[in-house]
């Protein structure tokens, strides 16, 4: 018991050191491409005995998948190849099977960690590889495609998602005669991809918009990523507006952004393993959480293999909580400014395989 308590002070203490750091990265334009000062150290949390990974069903592929997913865009932060390395095969011993990347992070060396990592060992037999492109055109998909299985090392990847739609026009734009939806039929066809997918975290409305092109379209997407965290009922709700409609069409939900990119910390309302249970508990098939740090990492399993989902008493406690900071948005940056925008920033990426 005591050494217990002492795990939680000290996860308490990392957690409020790191709502420190407010002033300094608010100015910043884009995630941030450095651990953060007062994330958990290693030694700092101590992982449940005996615990074990919980799985979910990846909505109509019947694909099993870990509770948490290893984010990719975390994956390029590390010092060195073999930190990253360390973390993906960590996370990989202690039941991760889901790992998130894309195209463009950090100009392809996320992938390529993610690919070297995997392929020691048979590794790679054991993940669920998914990765996300951000052409529009079916040229572009295509050319950005063949980067990623080369980068990730794979004949195939698992799961590819449309990255990025966060535009009211990107529907039309990739369901379009030669459009990237092309890419990623032909690709199935040929065996480079299993499922497909799309991505993006600026309004409910844009994701339903997606939803019902596809519809009318006749295409059945396998998947579908969001923002889901405490702040989000509050404001542009994804999982009040989206989560419903994906699961009557059977669409897996993969959930994103539990901490906001560690934004939502700042609120000072809620904690690291707060927000993660909350997203946890949540209707998805898995959640998506940046790791960039072995101690970051434990933070996650932590709370992963100790798993309950929330009561509902606890639910409505966290929301009542949330609710007053969470009204317009401020900590969920990713709906209110275009910091987390890559295609915005790099418009280039929409239209060609040009990192």
């Amino acid at each position: 018991m005591g050494d217990a308590m002492t795990t939680r002070r000290r996860f308490v203490q990392t957690v409020g050191a790191g709502l420190l750091y407010v002033g300094s990265r608010g100015a910043l334009a884009g995630p941030p491409r450095a651990v953060l000062p007062g994330a958990p150290k290693e030694t700092d949390v101590k992982l449940p005995a005996g615990g074990s990974m919980p799985m979910r069903t990846l909505g109509r592929t019947g694909v099993k998948v870990s509770l948490i997913g290893l984010g990719g865009f975390h994956l390029g932060v590390p010092r060195d190849d073999a930190e990253a390395t360390r973390i993906i095969h960590f996370a990989q011993d202690h039941g991760v099977n889901f790992f998130d990347n894309c195209w463009d992070y950090n100009d392809g060396k996320s992938e390529e960690r993610l690919g070297r990592a995997l392929a020691e060992g048979g590794r790679r037999q054991k993940a669920f590889v998914m990765t996300k492109l951000d052409g529009r055109t079916k040229q572009a998909a295509t050319a950005q495609l063949e980067q990623s299985l080369k980068r990730l090392k794979t004949d195939v990847i698992d799961l590819v998602q449309i990255h990025e739609v966060i535009r009211m026009n990107d529907p039309e734009r990739v369901f379009s005669s030669d459009g990237a939806i092309e890419a990623l039929v032909d690709a199935k066809k040929a065996g480079k991809l299993r499922f497909t997918g799309f991505t993006g975290h600026k309004d409910p409305a844009i994701h339903l918009h997606m939803l019902q092109v596809a519809k009318e379209k006749g295409f059945e997407f396998d998947s579908v990523q969001m923002p889901i965290n405490v702040m989000d009922p509050h404001y542009k709700s994804f999982e009040k507006n989206v989560v419903p409609v994906a699961r009557e069409q059977d669409v897996a939900v993969l959930g994103m952004k539990p901490m906001g990119d560690k934004i939502i910390l700042e609120s000072r309302v809620v904690r690291a393993d707060e927000c993660l249970r909350y997203t946890m508990s949540a209707p998805t098939s898995v959640t998506i959480t940046g790791c960039d740090t072995m101690g970051v990492l434990k933070q996650a399993l932590a709370v992963a293999l100790a798993f309950k989902p929330l009561t509902d008493e606890e639910r409505r406690a966290l929301l009542a909580r949330t609710a007053k900071v969470a009204a317009n948005g401020r900590y969920e940056q990713f709906k209110t400014t275009e910091r987390f925008d890559g295609t915005t920033a790099h418009p280039r990426w929409l239209d060609t395989a040009q990192i």
